[in-house]
């Protein structure tokens, strides 16, 4: 059976008309690398739908990693997550209490779960290549931290699955409505995405 790695994406949301996740992962799907062949999936940007969306094609694919991507508006590099939290807050606004106002995504779910990702070597492959990246601490309270633990919750019999959720900055074109904002093109973002999933189809 051929290998299979799960590369999910986003939807835009928030007004903007693109969303850099889902563009990475376009350019992505059905790519062989490292031996396995890319499947995408496109989420919606809700908390339940898109866990739930994630969960079924984990348990119809059996993919054997799962890279979530999405968009952190105003970070400067690709940022690796390394911790998901189990909450979860359907508005996007109210990200910035910190979680305070957030729900569990799974009921008696356990607090966290660790990116099971090879971080330092994806990191080592990606600064050869003269791309910034960085790992993150927080994937905040909202989809992306719904979507990345759903994916580690979905794999919690299946240990030695590498699985984890990479934020992308925003795009040059997003960026000119944020001047403030740092960006990034989708091409090097694409780079830096295909780098990780070759360090991660090599992981044993």
């Amino acid at each position: 059976m051929a290998r299979i790695i799960l590369l999910t994406g986003f939807a835009p949301f928030g007004g903007e008309r693109t969303n850099p996740s889902w563009e990475v992962a376009s350019w992505l799907d059905g790519k062989e690398i490292g031996g396995a062949t890319i499947h995408t999936l496109e989420l919606p940007v809700n908390c339940k739908r898109a866990s739930k969306m994630v969960t079924d094609a984990i348990a119809r694919s059996d993919p054997a990693a799962v890279l979530g991507l999405g968009q952190a508006g105003g970070r400067p590099a690709l940022s690796i997550e390394k911790v998901a939290i189990n909450l979860a807050d359907e508005r996007a606004s109210r990200e910035a209490d910190g979680g305070a106002s957030a729900k569990p995504i799974v009921a008696r779910g356990p607090d966290a779960y660790f990116a099971r990702l090879p971080i330092a070597p994806i990191l080592r492959a990606i600064a050869r290549a003269g791309i910034p990246a960085a790992i993150s601490l927080s994937a905040g309270a909202y989809v992306c931290n719904t979507v990345m633990y759903s994916t580690l919750h979905a794999l919690r019999s299946r240990p030695r699955v590498p699985a984890g959720f990479i934020h992308l900055p925003y795009t040059p074109a997003q960026a000119a409505h944020h001047l403030t904002s740092a960006s990034m093109s989708v091409d090097l973002m694409t780079a830096g995405i295909e780098i990780a999933l070759g360090v991660i189809a090599r992981t044993k």
